[in-house]
């Protein structure tokens, strides 16, 4: 299933609602050029259930695992959340500010809250992501392609290299390859040859990806990007 393009409001249709207080306004000249990709599971390694949803939205019963207590003070939110069976839920409209980053630098700019749109998949840096979740994760880049100049894919890791780990290495970044990619639909086909280069970075690998009719279609290699935000 092909997801219908995002309202003016920056909603998708195609996307369970679940709104989350945890977001504020863009600033004025912030254009969003920017996916990040995160995991998460509660509690950690344990799938299913509404924990994620409630963490997102400040519901959490704290007492309902040890573990929770720990992040008790977190006010945290994303745009988007993937289930391990392709459920999409939006939690953040694309024309606000989701507070997934953090303390976070992309190619020597700062606070990538501003410029981003922040996805979460529910897993674990050491567990496989379900087929399902990387055609969803697709579909959902083609949307925002429509809407955003996004030039990058990256993970949390990328830009937050020493405090976060996400996606981790059971992320296969060779699943945003251009032949895969336009395997899915002849939508993403035309999307990715007549669009601008679509970059997408693995830090374990240093190896990125090239999309649209400016780009190559092979596999290159180039700095990682933390060497370039020096």
């Amino acid at each position: 299933m092909e997801l219908d393009p995002l309202d003016e409001e920056g909603l998708l249709a195609g996307a369970v609602q679940v709104p989350s207080p945890n977001c504020d306004e863009r600033p004025g000249d912030a254009a969003v050029r920017l996916l990040v990709v995160h995991n998460i599971s509660l509690p950690p390694g344990q799938f299913g259930g509404e924990a994620i949803v409630q963490l997102f939205t400040n519901t959490l019963d704290f007492a309902a695992h040890p573990y929770y207590e720990a992040i008790r003070d977190l006010k945290v939110s994303a745009h988007f959340l993937v289930r391990r069976g392709g459920e999409l839920i939006q939690l953040v409209p694309c024309t606000k500010r989701a507070w997934h980053a953090g303390s976070s630098s992309w190619w020597g700019r700062e606070r990538c809250n501003d410029f981003s749109v922040g996805v979460e998949l529910e897993g674990a840096d050491d567990q496989t992501y379900s087929d399902r979740q990387y055609a969803r994760l697709a579909e959902l880049l083609v949307v925002l392609r429509r809407r955003y100049p996004i030039v990058d894919v990256v993970g949390h890791v990328d830009i937050a290299p020493g405090r976060k780990t996400d996606p981790g290495p059971a992320f296969d970044w060779g699943r945003f390859s251009p032949a895969k990619l336009r395997r899915r639909s002849s939508k993403l086909r035309l999307l990715l040859d007549n669009t601008p280069a679509l970059v997408a970075h693995s830090r374990q690998d240093t190896i990125c990806c090239g999309l649209g009719g400016n780009a190559p279609r092979t596999w290159f290699r180039r700095p990682p990007p933390g060497s370039a935000q020096k």
